[in-house]
């Protein structure tokens, strides 16, 4: 029986189903699972991924300590994926701060500041661009002279 009519409409027989649609929307869902997990793992790896591939901050004297900077969102990474951000393009009003990056300004989420003195004397921005536009991982405001 093919169709509805035939198959006795809404007094239908049980399907006999031996749970084979069921394995197969269990294994689907477990694919799924796993695709996601990988791409999560992905961006993940590209996020925690150090930008000095031709080692030129290796030698710095302040590599460890751009190493050891941490914003409320987690680790900044390094020297080597800041960005140095100039007086002009950068701004404190009310106690929050916000940036000018690519032609555009964004605030910086409280907790992406870092409070600890800087060292280095210029600002510094972590940006994280995806699909969703630019957000602030690590902000280091600089002495703005």
């Amino acid at each position: 029986m093919t169709d509805w009519i035939e198959s006795g409409g809404p007094l239908a027989r049980p399907c006999a189903d031996d749970g084979t649609l069921a394995r197969r929307r269990a294994g689907l869902a477990t694919a799924s699972l796993r695709i996601g997990l990988a791409a999560l793992l992905s961006v993940a790896a590209q996020l925690a991924q150090a930008r000095d591939l031709d080692g030129r901050y290796a030698n710095s004297p302040l590599k460890q300590w751009f190493d050891s900077l941490r914003s409320g969102k987690g680790p900044c990474c390094s020297d080597a994926d800041g960005t140095a951000v100039s007086d002009v393009d950068w701004e404190s009003k009310d106690g929050h701060y916000r940036v000018r990056l690519d032609g555009q300004w964004i605030d910086v989420p409280d907790e992406a500041v870092i409070t600890e003195p800087n060292r280095a004397g210029r600002t510094m921005v972590w940006p994280i661009r995806g699909y969703m536009g630019i957000t602030i991982r690590c902000f280091l405001p600089g002495s703005m002279t």
